[in-house]
């Protein structure tokens, strides 16, 4: 039977790894990153930034993953393709179960990751394909964290003397957008952008950014003075001319360099919920955006914007992996957030007015 470990030294074994190492020290956790590829650590580090580990020199770490740079290997496995949420269409992942682990493919790049209690592998074209890698990464602060009791929302979230404000939405609902403008305020801070983690800790709920920048895609760039300048101005000239609507549902990644772009101590990592803002808007409604309070136990279908599958990489501490199709458990968020102040934007998606709102009325 083919193991987890076999298929690590046969894909890893003409890749000798240098010396050098990431470290990211998290919340509660450090995380070493090697590599054969010294231009992909600097890149890593680059991005990494603003949670690198001061105590670098040391082998003390919680989690060791090794990223090998070459070509897509070919494993011979026989691949399953995972599920796709609801909303969501086209072939993103596939993998496959061993005795002693999994084995993740990224059907597009051809990325393979391996995962297993004792091994965590990153193999393929990492350089060209380093979001993913990051994605990885981050996966397995999330893994700890859930372990630990933590929800995983999809959220994106800001804080203020270290209070956080989430914004929960269906993909493509605009977060990211309304997150940045809100963002401008000087005296606000970002926690995260697409994955937010909720642990009940005594009377509070401890919130948990992971160390991943805002990606966001043109529209959000076009409609905001400060990240405009990250697209050439020939590119701004396209964009513009589009038709709102193609603007709106155009995909094209770009990753925002909040240190660069903000300042810096402009990120945390950590802050107590205090609420959640959830953008159930239309573009095409006829109605004007309108927020209200709601009662979650009167609404309860709006934690569907809320709960956020942990997705293939999620281990259990027993070494089992979720599979795709595990029902998400409803009656734990609602149990966990049915004291969090909630409010829902309806109406037509309007960022200027939820903006002012948030500003003036939620976050007071």
């Amino acid at each position: 039977m083919i193991e987890i470990e076999k298929i690590a030294r046969d894909i890893s074994a003409n890749y000798e790894l240098i010396d050098d190492d990431v470290r990211l020290q998290l919340e509660g956790c450090q995380i070493s990153i090697r590599s054969n590829s010294n231009e992909f650590l600097k890149k890593l580090a680059f991005y990494f930034a603003h949670a690198l580990a001061d105590n670098e020199d040391n082998d003390i770490h919680d989690i060791e993953i090794i990223a090998i740079e070459r070509e897509s290997p070919e494993l011979g496995l026989t691949f399953i393709d995972w599920k796709r949420e609801p909303g969501k269409t086209g072939r993103k992942d596939s993998y496959i179960d061993l005795v002693d682990g999994r084995v993740i493919r990224k059907v597009r790049t051809g990325m393979i990751f391996l995962q297993s209690n004792n091994h965590l592998f990153a193999v393929g074209p990492c350089l060209e394909n380093d979001n993913q890698v990051i994605n990885f990464i981050n996966a397995q602060y999330m893994n700890l964290l859930q372990r630990k009791g933590a929800l995983i929302c999809h959220a994106s979230a800001i804080a203020r003397n270290e209070e956080c404000f989430a914004i929960a939405a269906l993909s493509a609902g605009g977060k990211s957008t309304l997150m940045l403008n809100i963002l401008e305020e000087p005296h606000l801070t970002y926690v995260t952008n697409d994955r937010l983690l909720l642990k009940r800790v005594s009377d509070s709920i401890e919130a948990y950014g992971i160390p991943k920048l805002p990606r966001v895609n043109p529209g959000t760039i076009i409609n905001n003075d400060r990240l405009r300048p990250m697209l050439s101005e020939t590119r701004q000239k396209e964009l513009m001319s589009l038709p709102k609507e193609d603007l709106w549902d155009l995909e094209e990644k770009y990753d925002v360099l909040l240190q660069d772009l903000y300042g810096s101590g402009k990120i945390i990592s950590k802050a107590k919920l205090k609420t959640f803002l959830i953008l159930n808007w239309q573009s095409e409604s006829n109605k004007p955006c309108d927020i209200q309070r709601v009662n979650l136990s009167e609404r309860k279908d709006l934690l569907q914007a809320i709960m956020k599958s942990p997705g293939p990489f999620y281990q259990y501490q027993d070494g089992s992996f979720f599979r795709d199709d595990t029902e998400l458990d409803e009656k734990s968020y609602y149990e966990l957030l049915k004291e969090t102040a909630i409010y829902e934007a309806s109406g037509k998606v309007n960022f200027d007015f939820a903006t002012r709102y948030f500003l003036n009325h939620i976050i007071q």
